[in-house]
């Protein structure tokens, strides 16, 4: 595997990234990444960052996506039951 290194403020600038004003053709389709799942984590984690390139602002279709990560240990599938129950 090819060597891909991202630094805490390659990362920063890609989560300022503004989905209102990002061109969405320049943004990767998640749909089109493909990860072996026989890599180990890390090896995942990094070709996964590879292909999306920016994990904070990418394309599903059409329609342009913006992700934000907090460290407080609850994951999407929870923040989402929970939103569903609240409905």
């Amino acid at each position: 595997m090819e060597k891909f290194d991202v630094t805490q403020m390659d990362l920063e600038k890609l989560r300022q990234v503004d989905v209102r004003t990002v061109d969405p053709t320049t943004l990767v389709d998640i749909r089109d990444i493909e990860v072996d799942r026989n890599l180990s984590k890390e090896e995942r984690q990094i070709e996964f960052l590879r292909q999306i390139r920016n994990p904070y602002c990418f394309r599903v279709g059409k329609v342009a996506v913006s992700v934000g990560f907090a460290d407080n240990g609850v994951t999407f599938e929870q923040r989402m039951e929970h939103y569903i129950q609240t409905l």
